[in-house]
Parts: structure tokens; sequence; C-alpha cells
């Protein structure tokens, strides 16, 4: 058959197919399209208006907290003035359906300074472990204590993390063993790398009941340093980066806590126990049910400093001149401020489409949570790192933010688990093997 006539025997069929297409796109015109990335007028609001206290308030004193390595207490309270910082508030982030509310909040608050927004979103991690772990009066009872009042700001701390279990939540050697008689928590052991720990008065603290179970056998107890004896701050801990968020060990010495300041009640306890040591299937152990609900929050966080590191450096590239030109006209640095926002934009919809899988209860199956916070994270230190390149030798100096938020973004590779573990939890579920 020549080809003309193998086109004309063909192209009855095509066009049939074109028209098909044309009539379905035309009938598709004016139905309700339930895929979108565009942002509802609230959520543009709501993000403005973070984004105005981060460049208004926060920016400007970045440098000063960083150097002082100082929690900024009228930086909080004045958070909390506006309804940044407070119950209400993240009552209303969390609340949208989207699931994006907290992650715009997030992104333009370390947009800001990465310290200073640590020390206005580390209650909320805590908070996370209240709401995900407690029963409904223990939500109304806490969660409120955590923030204060606006004329007594308070801040709370999630204490997991110990001297020797980090990436290893196994490993958790403080222990919560109940005296009936009393009917009081007995808690023993020390945490290490506890966000607002020691200036709090609520500390959510995972701790063991049953260490022949391991993980498994790990709860969440509320201590508040308000009313318990026993639990003090150890060491303040001088960090690399987020100097503006105070870190700490705490330690628990014969901590007695009511017996009912168990997150989720001792019956429900006792019944995830026993359905374990029968071998039966239960929740993820409590730390790590507060980290997959917080992953895609936490990168969110690493955007907003990976993004303030691009726009600083696109306009300083704009403005820069070497060789008798802007040092934008070199590809070597536009091709560089290229592929730094579309590693930006990559991130973003990957935290996006984690938030939105959380806060609709759509399974992480590919452990979706641990990609968001993996990529971000990534992107963040490479992002800040070849800021600093393009500045050169003014990037390398802390006359210019770009170093600062180098080493803000690096803690995005090592806490609520590594990298590596990252990558870990991912093979594990796209594999269904128990990689180790």
């Amino acid at each position: 058959m020549s080809a003309s006539a193998a086109a004309a025997v063909a192209t009855p069929a095509a066009t049939d197919a074109a028209e098909a297409a044309v009539q379905a796109i035309s009938g598709s015109a004016g139905q309700d399209v339930t895929f979108s990335l565009a942002l509802s007028q609230d959520q543009k609001d709501i993000r403005d208006w973070v984004h105005g206290f981060a460049a208004d308030v926060v920016r400007p004193a970045a440098h000063e907290y960083d150097e002082k390595e100082q929690t900024p207490w009228p930086i909080i309270q004045e958070a909390a003035k506006i309804g940044l910082y407070g119950f209400e508030g993240m009552a209303q982030f969390f609340a949208d359906p989207s699931g994006l509310g907290l992650p715009l909040v997030n992104e333009e608050l370390f947009w800001g300074d990465a310290g200073i927004g640590m020390s206005i979103m580390g209650t909320a991690l805590a908070v996370a472990a209240i709401f995900g772990q407690g029963s409904p009066e223990q939500i109304g009872e806490w969660i409120p204590r955590c923030f204060g009042t606006v004329d007594d700001v308070k801040v709370a701390a999630f204490c997991a993390s110990e001297p020797n279990a980090g990436s290893d939540v196994s490993g958790v050697r403080t222990t919560a063993k109940l005296d009936e008689a009393a009917g009081e928590w007995v808690l023993n052991g020390q945490k290490a790398w506890a966000t607002n720990g020691g200036i709090s008065d609520v500390h959510v603290v995972i701790a063991s009941v049953d260490r022949e179970l391991g993980s498994k056998g790990h709860a969440a107890f509320v201590v508040p340093m308000s009313e318990a004896k026993g639990i003090s701050q150890g060491t303040k801990v001088s960090k690399h980066g987020l100097r503006a968020s105070h870190t700490a060990d705490v330690f628990l010495d014969d901590c007695r806590i009511p017996a009912g300041y168990v997150l989720g009640g001792k019956d429900k306890l006792d019944e995830r126990l026993a359905r374990v040591r029968e071998g039966k299937k239960s929740k993820s152990q409590a730390a790590m049910q507060t980290f997959e609900a917080s992953r895609p929050t936490v990168g969110a966080q690493a955007l907003g400093i990976a993004r303030a590191a691009y726009e600083y450096s696109l306009e300083y590239a704009k403005e820069r001149e070497q060789f008798g030109r802007k040092i934008i006209e070199n590809q070597a640095i536009a091709f560089t401020l290229a592929r730094m926002k579309l590693e930006i934009d990559a991130a973003r919809l990957l935290v996006w489409r984690a938030s939105w899988m959380g806060r609709n209860q759509v399974p992480f199956e590919n452990a979706e949570g641990s990609m968001s916070k993996l990529k971000a994270g990534e992107v963040a230190v490479w992002v800040t790192e070849r800021a600093i390149q393009i500045l050169g030798g003014n990037g390398y100096t802390r006359e210019f933010p770009v170093e600062r938020w180098h080493r803000d973004a690096k803690i995005y590779d090592i806490f609520e688990g590594t990298a590596e573990i990252q990558q870990l939890v991912i093979s594990r579920a796209i594999s269904g093997m128990h990689i180790k």
C-alpha cells in the first residue's frame, strides 16, 4: 500500500478520535474540577498576613537573637497578640480542609527567620502529640496550657530523644512505672535535644512502660513543670543554627504525675499493650505517631529557609557587577538560580501533597510524609550553600544573612528523622521489606 493510500485509510479513524477528544474536552467545560493547585482567597490572606509579620517583625530581629542565642519572648508575645501564636490560631491553621494551612504559615514564618520561627512554632510538636494521642478531655485541658495567654505567654516541649536514643527510638531508656497505691506515674530518665525543654510548663515526655516490648511499649505523658516535682532543665545546647530557639536536656528524677496524665488514658494504654503482647497489630509507637504527622510541616519550614536564600541571592546577582556586567548575565549564575527555583518548587509540591494526604486521612502508602521532609531538607541545605557561593566572600560573612540561613538549614537533614532514616522509611514502604 502506498503512503497516500495508507494515509487515506488512517485519516477517518484519526479524525474520529480527534473529534471524540474535542467533544470530551468541550463537555467537561463548566464542570466542577477536583484537582487544583490554586490557593483560596482565605489561604492567600493568611499567607500574606504571616509574611507581613515575618518581614516587619521577625526578620529585623533575626541577627540580634541569633547572636545572643536567646529565646525571643517579646516576638512570641507579639505573635500571640495578633493571633498567630495561640490555641485558636493553631486550630484555624490545622482546620484548613486542604491541609495547607500549617505549611503556608510555617513557610512564611521561617522565611523571616528559622530560629525565631522555631521559637514560635516549636510548641506545635507537643500540641501535635496531645491532639493525636490524647482524649478529648486531655486535648481541651492541655493544649490551651501549651500556649498560655496573651498576657502570660507559655511554650511547650516534646521530649523524645535521649543521649543514646536519637534515630533509634527503640533505645529510649526513660521509664514510667505506675505507683498504684498513690495513683501516680513515676518517671525517671534523661531527655536530650528538647526544643523549649526546661523553659516550658507543659512537657510531653515519651517513656517506656514495658522495656520488653521495645518501641511498642512506649507511651506519652504530660509533665507540667508548674505542678510536678522531679523535672528539671539540664544543659542548654549551644547550636550551629536555629540559635534563637532554646534547646536543652531535661532530667526526670522520680518525677511523679497523676495516673490520668498518660495521653489517651490508662485503659487505652493497657488495651494497646495487651494487643502487642498477643502479637496483634497496634498503632505506631508514641514518638513516631507525632513525627509522621509533623513531617510535611517541617518540610515547609525548610522551604521557607530555602526561599529566603534564593530570593536574596537572585536580587544580589541582579545588582552585583564583575567584569563589567551583572553577574546574573553569566550562565553559571543564571543556571544555578534556575535550578534553585526548580528544586524549591518541586519540594513544595511534595510538601503540599503530603499535607493534603495527612489532613484527609489518605494513607502514606509510599511514605509520602518522609518524602516531603527528605526532599525539602536536602533542597534547603543545597540552596543555601549555593547562595553563599553566589555572594562569594560576602556570603561567608555575618554581614549578610545567607550564612545564617545555611547554618539554620542543616538541621533539616538531621532532626525529626535524619535523611538516612527518611530513606529507610521510604525504602521499607515501597519494597514491603524490613530494610536494615
